[in-house]
């Protein structure tokens, strides 16, 4: 016997479902001027009932992604901004297309680092490091802060550099004298904490996309390491995964290296 409790826990299986493919049209720029089809329309487009619809879109609605008025319909909220995963970048140059980075040095001073800075760096205890935290805007909105540690003798140059309007990578690179060469990379969900929220315009808890990166020079020297918070309801990750041949056969692969990193 069908109960309704299992009726509405299908509806809103079905309304994850739909949600994310609407999601991923959303952040495409599928809809002409950010105008989403009618209910009706999208309840045939996914074969399912208009109030499996509106549930979607209401998740959408509280992911900030669209708005709902009555009379107008649904719109789109905010653009989301791809930031590809298979090449190391920076910001600007991620985005360009979308429009103008821009940063605020909001701290920048020699350091005696933790001693984990010191280890992922490969420094002794005790080296100084460049600290420097940025808040990263496109278009004048907030969409990143930035907690960067960097080995002395490529960020000291950086206290005369512009670093309002340039990439601290394609900087690095003209002090180094070598190109960078690539970088460790974790993403994981963290909510806001106040500092955080206050900084980035973000609602006190809000769902956060943590970086943390560790980049190399082309020798194999990490010089940068930073833990990036970016606002999860104006940027998308995006990467390319390569399946190797025989994974299937044996999972532990050393040293394997994916498109993702």
């Amino acid at each position: 016997m069908v109960t309704t409790t299992d009726t509405r826990r299908r509806r809103a299986d079905r309304a994850r479902q739909v949600a994310d493919l609407l999601r991923r049209q959303i952040v495409q720029g599928h809809f002409a001027h950010g105008q989403l089809p009618l209910e009706a329309a999208l309840a045939r487009e996914f074969d399912t009932s208009r109030n499996t619809v509106r549930e979607a879109l209401d998740l959408l609605r509280e992911e900030g992604l669209v708005e709902r008025c009555p009379g107008v319909g649904t719109t789109v909220a905010a653009e989301k901004y791809p930031h590809g995963l298979h090449r190391l970048l920076g910001l600007a140059e991620t985005l360009h297309e979308h429009g103008q980075v821009t940063n605020q040095v909001r701290t920048m001073s020699l350091i005696e680092p933790p001693a984990a800075v010191s280890h992922r760096l490969g420094l002794p205890a005790g080296e100084p490091v460049v600290y420097l935290e940025r808040l990263r805007s496109l278009n004048g909105l907030p969409l990143s802060l930035d907690l960067t540690y960097l080995v002395r003798d490529v960020g000291e140059p950086l206290f005369d550099a512009d670093l309002a309007h340039n990439d601290i990578f394609v900087l690095l690179e003209g002090i180094a004298g070598q190109p960078l060469g690539m970088a460790e990379l974790t993403v994981e969900a963290v909510n806001a904490d106040t500092h955080t929220a206050a900084a980035l315009g973000a609602p006190r808890g809000a769902a956060l996309l943590m970086v943390e990166r560790l980049t190399h020079l082309s020798d194999g020297r990490p010089v940068d390491l930073e833990f990036i918070r970016f606002r999860g309801d104006r940027l998308t990750m995006r990467g390319h995964l390569r399946r190797a041949p025989g994974t299937g056969t044996d999972p532990e692969i050393p040293g394997e290296e994916q498109a993702w990193h």
